[in-house]
């Protein structure tokens, strides 16, 4: 019989408006009056960050704002906001944006109070203690940070993805509001989807994974494959921004108490290289990965094209199969997902370096189908030449 674990104790706040309820939600929970605002540069221009820190300014509290974070996040900026965090007496931090000002603002709510660098944490010479409130406003449906255990950062003198992993890492309080996503670019929309879809795709079928992630993830991939293409091509539509928020929110409850995998591996290679961002990375590798592992895992896979409604019940596994790959194929390019090749700054060159980084990846062992050096260069040689 199988033993496993769950463990979440983040609260999720959903529904539109709900931002603005943000200083009433802090006050109820009684975690200080100074706050650390992370956010970036583009959540800032698109005007999401301005009515949150005046109304929580009009409900009297003391807002610091930080806004020196990347789309790949790096230690750097973490080391700098935590030393903002100790200039200003800061006792809580909320974190807007997407999966990159939420990865912040964790690394900051570590290393504000206790110091260190996060290859300390990761290394396991520091202890993961006295982390301050975190508060998760997302504004893109992709990463689900909002409620997991980690934090990925990457560390700037190897350009390697430093994760940072804890239960006490979850965010206190994850407050999603529908109306914050309206306003995500076209190709930002499509790529931080297909992320959200990796992510139940990967929790649901790595080797950690358990039935109550099952649970969620099978959930997240109907949601989101249903919600996306209209979500991309109408941004206003409210409904398909939620159902989107909502599908970006369960897959991370998936993959939040299990794993990613081999699709995140190449991912993350490329993000520590050449800055790719994290969305794009991820739909880029998905049909590649998906059929070297559903070659081996047909009854799992098979699973996965029901849930996703490219096959029906009565379909056999590997007629199921089939659908999904076609089917997965299909979505991504209706939703303009690039080709490897066409990313900015990739070389074939670099092969060897981004097969090695993914090896090394700590989510590789994860994988349902064992994967080595000469897997990934032959998935790379794939997607770059777009074989499939």
């Amino acid at each position: 019989m199988e033993s496993y674990s769950y463990f979440n104790h983040t609260r999720i706040e959903m529904g539109l408006g709900k931002a603005e309820q943000l200083p009433m939600m802090l006050n109820a929970l009684q975690v200080g009056r100074s706050v650390l605002l992370v956010s970036d540069p583009g959540i800032i221009k698109a005007g999401l960050v301005t009515p949150i820190k005046s109304t929580l300014e009009e409900s009297g509290y003391r807002v610091v704002l930080f806004d020196s974070v990347s789309q790949n996040p790096r230690d750097t900026e973490c080391l700098a906001g935590a030393k903002i965090f100790q200039e200003q007496g800061i006792e809580t931090v909320v974190a807007i944006g997407g999966g990159s000002a939420m990865d912040t603002g964790k690394a900051i709510a570590l290393l504000g109070p206790n110091g260190g660098t996060p290859i300390e944490y990761v290394e396991g010479k520091r202890e993961y203690a006295n982390i301050a409130p975190i508060f998760c406003v997302p504004t893109t449906a992709g990463t689900g940070s909002e409620v997991t255990r980690s934090s990925v950062i990457t560390e700037s003198a190897t350009h390697r993805k430093l994760t940072l992993k804890d239960a006490s890492l979850r965010p206190m309080m994850a407050v999603l509001d529908p109306r914050l996503t309206i306003t995500v670019p076209q190709s930002v929309t499509a790529a931080t989807g297909v992320d959200a879809l990796v992510h139940a795709i990967e929790g649901y079928t790595c080797k950690v994974t358990n039935p109550i992630s099952q649970a969620f993830g099978a959930r997240a991939m109907s949601k989101i494959v249903s919600s996306l293409p209209t979500a991309f091509k109408d941004g206003e539509n409210q409904q398909a921004r939620y159902d989107m928020l909502e599908g970006s929110l369960l897959a991370g409850l998936c993959f939040g108490s299990t794993d990613v995998a081999a699709i995140h591996c190449l991912a993350e290679a490329l993000g520590g290289l050449y800055d790719t961002p994290h969305g794009v990375a991820n739909a880029v590798f998905l049909p590649y990965v998906l059929k070297f592992n559903a070659e081996e895992e047909k009854g799992i896979h098979a699973d996965l094209a029901r849930y996703m409604k490219f096959a029906n019940e009565s379909d056999s596994d590997e007629s199921a199969v089939e659908k999904l790959l076609t089917g997965i194929r299909e979505f991504t390019t209706k939703l303009e997902i690039p080709k490897l090749k066409d990313l900015p700054g990739i070389r074939k060159e670099d092969f060897s370096r981004i097969v090695e980084l993914a090896v090394q990846n700590n989510s590789t062992p994860s994988n349902i189908r064992t994967i080595g050096a000469e897997d990934y260069r032959k998935i790379l040689e794939q997607a770059y030449e777009d074989i499939f």
